[in-house]
């Protein structure tokens, strides 16, 4: 059983769940099923549930759960988890879930259309999600064994379940250690990727990070989720001092720290930093995945990503929207550049622009700003008709192809110029 097929192919790794979950619940042990999953099925279907079963228990009405809200800590913590893996846009497609300790969602979040797809199941509040409230899901499964888990369309019991993928995790007292209520992330079995175990076992860090703090996370939002994404943060991705400058010029993006230590940085994070460094107004989560993904992006996978970022970089980047801090905007090496050249200072600019913008990226919004650099510099070097600027700039990676450059040194030098027909040469 090829277990990444359920991220290469979801469909037809579904369709070999179901036939295996036939079997099984008749009797016959397929691998497939973990033998963990089939004790569990057993343990729902001894209590009453069956797999044709369609509603769960419901312990409480909408308006009682409103109440229990209140009075639950994990009030304190739902913005932030919010923040980090919500989507409640119009196209948004995946489902965040939050329970008590006893398996009942208090709380729900999602487009309108996904909330639609989850009120047919009753995957609302006031519903039983444990064992014993609708069989085996992963928030029971979660409940059940203290850990993170990932269930995927027939590894749930029961059938209406099985255009589901959900991943969830306890979230417990940082200080005692008690169980508190399961985070869960669902939607149809699309919305499932490689990251999506990953991206909910650190939202549970940022939540009782939060839970571990003074008041408790009494003071949520984007400032507290830095906070505890700094605390969560592995201690050798802890930055040692204030993030001074970015570098995003060639193929060794980093950023360097005002103590002089450098991090180098993965080539999807400098694009995302080459972009809010463009912008000083800042970036939605809509936003930025259409721009590094396309029609294909995710608000959830820039903002586990960005999650990333923060963990790594601290209070560099600040969010809702995404930008760049005061101190750090417009102090990347792309960024002198420019401020060179706005300042006239041409010379300093095409020293200063020692490589492309993030000579690797094939991001077409990267590219784009990669084109846009080298149009800036190329521009500034022809109004300046200096032969010496043009030979330099000619001489580079970025100017080897301007033809006006050229041009423009023939224009000053002759035509007969050797310097002048070698560079000719090369662009023509």
């Amino acid at each position: 059983m090829d277990y990444g097929q359920r991220f290469s192919d979801p469909a037809r790794y579904a369709r070999t769940l179901r036939r295996a979950h036939e079997l099984v619940i008749s009797g016959v042990p397929r691998p497939e099923i973990p033998a963990s999953l089939v004790d569990s099925w057993h343990r729902s279907m001894a209590l009453g549930i069956s797999p044709d079963q369609h509603s769960p228990r419901h312990l409480h009405d909408v308006s009682e759960v409103l109440e229990l809200r209140r009075a639950h800590r994990l009030q304190r913590v739902m913005p932030a988890l919010h923040e980090l893996l919500a989507d409640d846009s119009r196209d948004g497609r995946h489902l965040l879930v939050l329970t008590d300790a006893g398996g009942e969602i208090l709380w729900r979040v999602g487009s309108p259309a996904v909330l639609r797809r989850a009120d047919h199941l009753e995957f609302l509040e006031g519903a039983d999600w444990s064992e014993a409230g609708i069989g085996t899901n992963a928030i029971s499964e979660a409940l059940v064994t203290g850990g993170a888990v990932q269930l995927f369309s027939a590894e749930h019991l029961v059938r209406t379940h099985h255009e589901w993928a959900c991943t969830a995790a306890p979230i417990t007292d940082p200080a005692t250690g008690e169980l508190l209520g399961v985070l869960d992330v669902s939607g149809p079995l699309d919305t499932i990727s490689a990251d999506t175990l990953r991206m909910v076992r650190c939202a549970v860090r940022v939540a009782e990070s939060l839970l571990g703090t003074p008041d408790g996370g009494a003071s949520p939002g984007a400032s507290a989720l830095v906070r505890a994404a700094r605390r969560s943060a592995p201690p050798d991705a802890r930055p040692a001092a204030v993030v001074a400058s970015l570098e995003l010029l060639g193929d060794k993006a980093a950023a360097v720290f005002d103590d002089g230590s450098r991090t180098s940085l993965t080539l999807r994070r400098a694009e995302i930093l080459a972009l809010l460094d463009s912008r000083s107004q800042g970036w939605s989560a809509d936003e930025l995945a259409y721009e590094l993904h396309g029609d294909a992006g995710t608000p959830q996978a820039v903002r586990t990503e960005m999650f990333r970022v923060r963990s790594l970089l601290g209070g560099a980047v600040e969010s809702n929207p995404y930008r760049l801090a005061s101190g750090l905007a417009g102090r990347s090496d792309s960024g002198r550049v420019l401020r060179l050249l706005r300042g006239g200072r041409v010379a300093e600019a095409l020293e200063a622009y020692t490589a492309p913008l993030l000579s690797r990226s094939g991001t077409l919004a990267v590219q784009l700003l990669r084109d846009q650099l080298d149009l800036a510099v190329g521009s500034a070097v022809r109004a300046s008709g200096d032969a010496s600027l043009l030979v330099r700039w000619l001489s580079t990676d970025m100017g080897a192809s301007d033809p006006l450059a050229v041009e423009a040194l023939g224009r000053i030098v002759g035509r007969g110029d050797p310097g002048y027909l070698a560079f000719l040469a090369a662009t023509g």
